[in-house]
């Protein structure tokens, strides 16, 4: 929801932090994802899986979605997380609504799967929740053809994967935001998400490393000292912590008890 056309601060992003335009930008939310549903069955797809993966993963207006798109709310508990509910076979996968990782200056909100986290590495290079994500598709051979949030992560998704589509809904600097008006942004994604569809995910599946290191940085250090006694895990810092393995399931996992 951090990427979604507009929105500057956490209080928009969550009922529970008293945010009196949550209302206003999960509506928003909800828009952008009946977009891409639109613009993906305009370019042929029929079969369309919508994960909700925002906080209490209970934020899109069910009634707003297209009645063709299929609706995932509340967390699982499965190791995938964010894309839980996606499957081998599947056409392909769909970012809407993405943000920059930890510690990036290109969205105020910037964060990797919690709050409670300094920063997330894989194999040295600063890890995205759409990079964490975009790894399982690569897992399970699925494309990833397109994406909308900020500047940084749209840049990040090119870099990541040459034929996705991407749409970029935010410009930020310091601790403010620019961006398009919402109804120019959802049509930005549909065109965007038909395209994409209709590429046939050429050149959109991410490349898998053969070998994972991780580090997970927590802002306090008690955090990290728990989370070291999880197997094969080690501690590499007062508030970090360090896991390796050639399986990405094995970190999916990882991450699915430590963060």
């Amino acid at each position: 929801m951090e990427g979604t056309s507009g929105i500057a601060h956490w209080d928009e992003t969550d009922y529970d932090r008293g945010g009196r335009w949550y209302e206003y930008f999960r509506l928003i939310m909800s828009a952008e994802v009946a977009a891409a549903c639109s613009g993906a069955h305009d370019g042929g797809a029929r079969h369309i899986r919508v994960k909700d993966a925002h906080d209490s993963a209970r934020n899109i207006i069910p009634s707003e979605r297209p009645s063709y798109a299929e609706l995932n709310r509340g967390w699982s508990g499965h190791p995938f997380c964010m894309v839980s509910g996606v499957e081998e076979g599947f056409g392909a996968l769909a970012f809407t609504g993405y943000h920059s990782p930890a510690h990036s200056a290109f969205n105020p909100l910037a964060h990797t799967l919690t709050t409670d986290l300094d920063e997330i590495t894989i194999n040295g290079i600063r890890a995205s929740e759409f990079l964490i994500h975009s790894y399982i598709a690569a897992m399970l051979n699925i494309p990833v053809i397109f994406l909308s949030g900020d500047m940084g992560i749209c840049e990040e998704a090119k870099t990541l994967i040459p034929g996705i589509v991407v749409v970029p809904t935010n410009y930020c600097r310091g601790n403010g935001v620019s961006s398009n008006q919402p109804q120019a942004s959802q049509q930005l994604i549909h065109d965007g998400m038909k395209r994409a569809v209709e590429n046939n995910g050429v050149n959109c599946i991410p490349k898998l490393p053969s070998s994972f290191e991780v580090t997970v940085k927590y802002h306090v250090h008690h955090h990290a000292y728990k989370n070291s006694f999880y197997p094969g895990t080690t501690q590499v810092g007062e508030k970090t912590i360090a896991f390796s393995s050639d399986n990405y399931w094995d970190v999916m996992r990882f991450f699915h008890f430590t963060t």
